[in-house]
């Protein structure tokens, strides 16, 4: 999408990887994130990004495709944010 996050932080709970990305959104994503409709576009976006970037991913991470039953992926996106 052009750049990275300004600020990145990585947790391992137990069974569970949680990525935290702060500055991420362009500029035209924070004008979009000030109303609903904008939001949701931007979540379906970075959804599709993610369930197709997933192969990748796990194979960066190591994750054996047959390893887990559980592939739960959830993304925040802030309303009016302040990036």
């Amino acid at each position: 999408m052009g750049r990275g996050p300004k600020e990145v932080r990585a947790f391992i709970l137990e069974d569970m990887i949680l990525v935290r990305l702060k500055g991420l959104l362009t500029q035209a994503e924070q004008q979009l994130a000030k109303s609903t409709e904008g939001v949701d576009l931007i979540k379906q976006l970075r959804m599709t990004l993610i369930k197709n970037a997933r192969p990748i991913l796990f194979k960066v991470i190591g994750v054996s495709p047959g390893l887990s039953r559980s592939r739960s992926t959830l993304t925040s996106v802030p309303r009016a944010t302040k990036e």
